[in-house]
Order: structure tokens, then sequence, then C-alpha cells
């Protein structure tokens, strides 16, 4: 797979990077595409790296806005995962945005480039997103066709256990945390049969994410819970009600081909 010289990140959240804090970057953080990106360009001068992603987009947003401008970069290699906003909306025709998602991918492997897909995770072990599982088995299954149809790589979110650990996630229960970050980026250097990254010890490994509920005692727990409805859950209901997005008046972290 020839993805040495020009990489570009396409998507929503899980693709900025929110859940893995970097005061230091744009945006604030980091995330697993930049954490590819560092590796893929670790002994190549001439890499560059674009990461086009903003939190909140949707399907249709994600290929009008970002695949176009994607193009123009010329890439060799093209990471996108869209549709997670789609999926928990109240309604959605599922088929309808996955024929603009097989449009999108014929435009980007018209390029020639390399495109790695996600299948979305398996929600089971939350109580409020659990009720969205099938229609993420069924988003997970057009994926596959789509990149069997278009000659893409696979990422298979939906079967890696490690993401029923709850210090994978983020306090927000919604993205991935530090740890989860780097491990999705070693998840997609192995698709791409490179090297996976050099743990440091300045990583919090497992540490960052939301531990409470798993570790503490009934009532503890309750009380996370309902902090959690308070700070995360009911904001992101409020946005949905008002069809606004935590990704308003927000740009692409790195617009533009660079080196980390």
């Amino acid at each position: 797979m020839d993805f040495s010289a020009r990489y570009v990140a396409l998507g929503d959240s899980f693709t900025e990077g929110v859940g893995d804090p970097d005061p230091a970057r744009p945006n604030g953080v980091r995330g697993w595409a930049d954490r590819v990106a560092e590796q893929l360009g670790r002994d190549n001068d001439s890499f560059g790296y674009a990461n086009l992603a903003i939190r909140g987009r949707k399907l249709r947003q994600i290929i009008a806005e970002q695949v176009d401008a994607a193009v123009a970069l010329q890439p060799t290699l093209v990471t996108i995962y869209a549709g997670a906003n789609d999926i928990f909306r109240p309604k959605v025709d599922i088929d309808s945005l996955m024929e603009d998602y097989d449009a999108g991918l014929a435009a980007l492997r018209a390029t020639g480039a390399a495109v790695v897909l996600f299948t979305g995770f398996d929600s089971r072990s939350s109580k409020v997103f659990g009720t969205m599982r099938g229609r993420t088995a069924i988003y997970n299954e057009l994926v596959r066709e789509i990149a069997d149809r278009h000659g893409a790589s696979l990422v298979d979110y939906w079967r890696f256990g490690e993401y029923h650990d709850w210090r994978m996630w983020d306090r927000d229960r919604m993205h991935m945390s530090t740890a989860g970050h780097i491990n999705m980026a070693n998840r997609v250097l192995d698709v791409l049969e490179h090297e996976r990254l050099v743990p440091t010890e300045t990583e919090p490994g497992l540490a960052g994410g939301s531990t409470a509920v798993a570790r503490a005692g009934r009532i503890a727990a309750l009380r996370e819970n309902a902090q959690w409805v308070r700070e995360h859950a009911v904001p992101w209901v409020v946005r949905r009600v008002k069809g606004t997005s935590s990704g308003d008046g927000l740009s692409p972290r790195y617009p533009e081909l660079t080196r980390l």
C-alpha cells in the first residue's frame, strides 16, 4: 500500500481527535490520526499530513466539505469515518446516506489514493447508545460492501473488544480517551501493515478514561451518572433539538499538508 507521501484524514470528532487533549495543537486535541501521521512520517522528510475532520459533522457534510478538499491535496492515503452523527438522530435513511458515501469513496479512489474505512463501534455496553446497535449493524454491513466495491481497506471497530473497557473512553462516554486513541492508532497502523507506536513513559496508558463507573460502589456510580447527565448528555440532546453542533465555528485542524 502506497501511503508514504501525503496522508489526509476526513471525518467528525472521532478523527479530529476529541477525547485526546493537547492544548498546544489546533482545536486543543491530538487524536489517533495525528499519531498515525507521526508514525508514518517518522523516517520520511517528504511526508505531509492534513486533517480536515470537524466534530459534529454528519455524513453528507463530510462528503460536501471534505472530499473535494482532500482530492485537491493529491493524497496517497485517505482515512474516512462518517455516519455516526447521523445514526444517533431520531430519524435516518441509512440506505440513502450510504449511496452518498459510496459516491464520495469513488471520488477519493479515483485519485489513486489508498483509502481506509471504519465500521461503527458495537455500543452494547452502553445503556444510552446501545439502543442504536441495530442501526450501526446495518451501517457496518453497507460499509463493508462499499469497501469491497472500491478496494478500500477496513478498520473493523465493531470487533474491537478492548473498547468495552471504560478506560478506553473519555469522561463524556461518547469519545475515546487518550488510551483509546493510542489503541486506535495502532489498529490503523496494523491495517496499513506499518510498525506500531512505541509506548513512552509520558503516555497515560489506560488511566485516562472514565473508570469511576467501572470501579465505584453503587452510590458513587449513581453520583457520577448524574454528573454525566448534567455535563454531557443534556448538552448533547439540547444541541440536537436546536440543530446546532459542537463543531460550529471550528475550522479543520490541518487544512494543508504539514509535517507534525
